[in-house]
């Protein structure tokens, strides 16, 4: 079963430097008040998307845990190599 979105898979992130995984973590906190808002007042239609949120917040904080544990690498900026070889 599938949680979150597709933009923020493990591998796409593994994919993404650590200002682009902070600007995510940031938008999705952002997005989770406003669920979080919007369930409390009642407006909220999809209570799983709360669930969703958490679980994309959670894969941020790893990989950026994982990095500062020298665990996984640090893609550089203009470093697609990997995503270019599996497109061939």
């Amino acid at each position: 079963m599938s949680v979150g979105t597709a933009e923020y898979t493990i591998k796409t992130l593994g994919e993404k430097t650590n200002a682009e995984i902070e600007g995510f973590l940031k938008k999705s906190k952002e997005e989770l008040f406003n669920l979080r808002f919007q369930a409390a007042t009642g407006q909220l239609d999809n209570q799983t998307r709360i669930k969703a949120v958490k679980h994309d917040i959670a894969r941020m904080y790893t990989i950026l845990r994982e990095r500062e544990l020298g665990i996984s690498p640090i893609p550089a900026e203009g470093d697609n190599t990997a995503s270019e070889a599996e497109e061939k």
